[in-house]
């Protein structure tokens, strides 16, 4: 704040007083400065940039889709055919006769029956009032899951959190889902006679990823693949976030050089989901992975399309993929025929290492 004081009055005997034209000087050049902080204040606020991000999904998006698969069940797919879509080229199997599985709940190994344990996890990953025929297929997954992870190397197979797969135990059990456990007591799924690990996640955003697309290092799996899903049409099917540059590049600190500039993606799986891309800054670029990416943005998946909005121009950014944003595969009105395994299982999709999260997310 400006604050006057008279520079030419000493007293009131012999004193002498600002000319009124100096004064006058003054004003206008306070006024001029009130006004241009005024003019840039406003300039600024208009010029904000806001980087907008579109998505799809919630989770890894490899292997069912939870929401895909309620889709399925209300369409009247059974649990065998729900399977089979995600998990391509499988059949229905069987456990070994008396199959345990070690929880790492806290800090304790604990050895479980395995019926017991696919119990005490259906409701903690599915809704219980969900159709029989998803809780039944998430059944077959949890089972399998439980067999094919060893999360602990030796020393146990699975998290008790979404690091594997929620389990809480007999807190967890409802009516509906041990219906779901007894209806599919011991089965599996299997790839050319052996158990199949099944990823699942809460949404796909209406396509699953192959299992090397979205985990590094992962092996290409024959039945990981990426398949349309067009019953998947939950809350997180799609989402849009908003974020100012100053908070994004906040987030993304280590990776801006300079002042953040952009994102520009470079390559896409075979779902949308980014695999590469560069953070763009006022002084060079930086290669990072789209789940670098996911996790520093706070998105809740690698299907992301990004664009900068300034005032009411929404400007794409730019994207080497070659792949446009695309719209959702529209449901069809029966669920799809699919050819049945040779052990009674019907053929599907599924998918990640134990150092991923998984299939943990709960959906609903």
């Amino acid at each position: 704040m400006l604050i006057a004081r008279s520079t030419y009055h000493h007293d009131s005997t012999g004193s002498r007083q600002a000319p009124a034209d100096l004064l006058a000087v003054l004003a206008g050049v306070l006024a001029a400065t009130v006004t241009l902080c005024v003019l840039l204040l406003c300039a600024s606020s208009a010029g904000a940039a806001t980087l907008v991000i579109d998505g799809a999904g919630d989770g890894h998006g490899v292997g069912m889709s939870q929401e895909g698969a309620l889709g399925y069940a209300e369409h009247g797919a059974a649990y065998s055919e729900i399977l089979a879509h995600y998990y391509t080229g499988t059949a229905l199997g069987q456990a070994p006769a008396g199959a345990k599985v070690k929880v790492l709940i806290g800090n304790r190994v604990k050895t479980l029956a395995l019926e017991s344990y696919v119990r005490g996890v259906i409701s903690a990953e599915m809704p219980s009032e969900w159709p029989a025929a998803a809780l039944q297929a998430q059944a077959v997954a949890v089972r399998t899951y439980a067999l094919t992870a060893h999360a602990g190397g030796t020393r146990f197979d699975v998290y008790s959190d979404t690091r594997s797969q929620v389990y809480r135990g007999a807190a967890a059990e409802t009516a509906s889902t041990n219906a779901a456990a007894l209806a599919t007591a011991g089965q599996i799924v299997t790839y050319d006679g052996q158990p199949a690990i099944t990823y699942f996640s809460a949404s796909s955003g209406g396509h699953t990823e192959a299992v090397q697309d979205a985990f590094g290092g992962a092996t290409a799996e024959p039945w990981l693949v990426g398949v349309a899903d067009p019953y998947d049409q939950g809350p997180e099917h799609h989402w849009t976030v908003s974020l100012s540059f100053a908070t994004a590049g906040r987030r993304l600190s280590g990776l801006v050089k300079g002042a953040l500039e952009g994102i520009e993606v470079l390559q896409r799986g075979s779902s949308p989901r980014i695999l590469s891309a560069y953070v763009l800054g006022s002084g060079g670029r930086t290669l990072t992975s789209g789940g670098e990416l996911a996790a520093r943005l706070g998105l809740n998946d690698t299907w992301a399309y990004f664009s900068v909005k300034r005032g009411s121009s929404v400007v794409a950014e730019p994207d080497r993929s070659g792949t446009s944003a695309p719209a959702s595969p529209s449901p069809t009105t029966s669920p799809p025929t699919v050819p049945t395994g040779p052990g009674g299982g019907a053929q599907g999709p599924a998918g990640a290492p134990e150092s991923t999260p998984t299939g943990g997310a709960v959906a609903g």
